[in-house]
């Protein structure tokens, strides 16, 4: 087959690396790709957002599969695109893409479909906000309705700073269009987890659990990212309350959205709150999540190719997929800036030193070659991904790599996976 990846970041050097593997492939591609992508596939220089250059592409190299990487294309229609000029695509309709494009819609669902979630009003307008932030109180969250890259959240733990974040969105435009309206919700306490289904219309096909960890910060402060680090399994979720998270979430949704005809296949990745009261969710994203995908990757023992064809086929019942028994955890490097504007251009050295290590993969997120260098491109530039027979130990192995990369102008957190410290 010829294949083509779409994406730049960690997520889709994840994909890459595993779908190259695939005796199924002679030729793959990915667009726009990056440095460390490169390794794995052939890198055309096309947008993600480049909806007919994507598919001019496909028709002229003859692609057989596209797989979508990152959320804007699909909300955009890239699958739409594609499947019209009958090239087969893994990934949800722009239809189906709303789950993520639109919380206030995502919200609507999860009423119909009377899934657990946290309370919540939908506005555009600042002063009806602000009125009914003050009648719920702090903490509360506010959130961009559409897409912004992870950094669309605020969690206002006072009045003031919940009012900052609704004039950051409706009255100063800080996320174009994509915050033109918000979602203002109640304050869930817990632990958050990341749970993946692969869907095919009807049917889910639960993968392994995942935790990630979005503040920048240490001890989770400062503000929200892309994602900092991530873990699998997720220490708290275990077998019954997979189960749960399946009947009371996956699969109400999936059902909702057929009923509705916004048929989803694709990845539906449900980020949870674990509460006394039981898994509720926080939001729902139709892509693999960034970094967990570097962990699910790298604990799947499966060829990934025959079960991403199956969910667009709608035949995932007919697959099995089998995982590693160690744990997997992923600490990521970024920039200096990050998460506001990043330092570019900077050198990463030391690469290679850890590249013979088996159980290390360094997924890059935002990479660029300069000749035999490799340079920073972006906010979060490096994953650095390992397995190990238990959490502890695959921290431990990843966080022992970070320090044989030689890039002074990047960070990392230190507490993936770590015990929060005693009070």
């Amino acid at each position: 087959m010829r294949v083509l990846v779409v994406g730049s970041g960690g997520r889709e050097h994840a994909l890459a690396w595993a779908i190259s593997a695939s005796p199924l492939v002679d030729t793959l591609f990915c667009a726009p790709g990056n440095a460390g992508i490169a390794e794995e596939a052939e890198c055309v220089a096309i947008a993600v957002t480049d909806i007919a250059g994507l598919v001019g592409f496909c028709r002229r190299e003859r692609v057989d599969f596209v797989v979508v990487g990152p959320e804007a294309p699909l909300v955009l229609g890239l699958v739409d695109a594609l499947e019209a000029e009958g090239i087969p695509a893994f990934g949800p309709t722009a239809a189906a893409a709303a789950l993520e494009g639109s919380k206030a819609f995502a919200k609507e669902l999860c009423v119909r479909a009377q899934i657990p979630t946290a309370s919540s009003g939908h506005f555009r307008d600042a002063a009806a906000a602000k009125a009914f932030i003050k009648s719920r109180g702090a903490p509360i969250v506010v959130k961009a309705d559409g897409l912004a890259a992870g950094k669309g959240v605020t969690v206002a733990t006072d009045l003031d700073t919940a009012y900052r974040a609704v004039d950051a969105a409706l009255v100063e435009g800080r996320f174009g269009t994509e915050g033109a309206a918000i979602v203002v919700e109640e304050f869930l306490a817990g632990e958050e987890a990341s749970f993946f289904a692969l869907v095919d219309g009807k049917d889910a096909l639960p993968l392994a659990t995942a935790q990630d960890y979005k503040r920048v910060g240490e001890s989770d402060t400062g503000p929200n990212t892309g994602g900092m680090g991530a873990l699998s399994p997720a220490p708290r979720l275990d077998a019954r309350l997979e189960g749960g998270v399946m009947e009371r979430i996956i699969l109400p949704a999936v059902t909702a959205m057929r009923k509705e005809d916004r048929l989803f296949k694709g990845i539906l990745y449900a980020g949870l709150m674990l509460t006394e009261a039981g898994p509720k969710l926080l939001e729902f994203n139709v892509r693999f999540g960034d970094p967990e995908a570097q962990v699910l990757l790298m604990r799947l023992m499966s060829d990934p190719l025959p079960a991403l064809i199956a969910a667009r086929d709608g035949v995932l019942k007919s697959i099995d997929l089998r995982w590693h028994a160690d744990a997997a955890s992923c600490v990521v490097m970024a920039a200096k800036g990050y998460p506001g504007e990043p330092e570019r251009g900077s050198e990463i050295r030391g690469l290679d030193a850890v590249a013979s290590d088996p159980n290390v993969k360094i997924f890059h997120a935002g990479t660029r070659r300069d000749g035999a260098r490799v340079l920073a491109d972006g906010g979060r530039v490096l994953g650095i991904t390992a397995l190990g027979k238990d959490l502890i130990g695959a921290c431990d192995r990843a966080y022992a790599a970070v320090e044989r990369i030689d890039w002074p102008e990047g960070f990392c957190r230190r507490d993936i996976g770590r015990p929060a410290p005693a009070d």
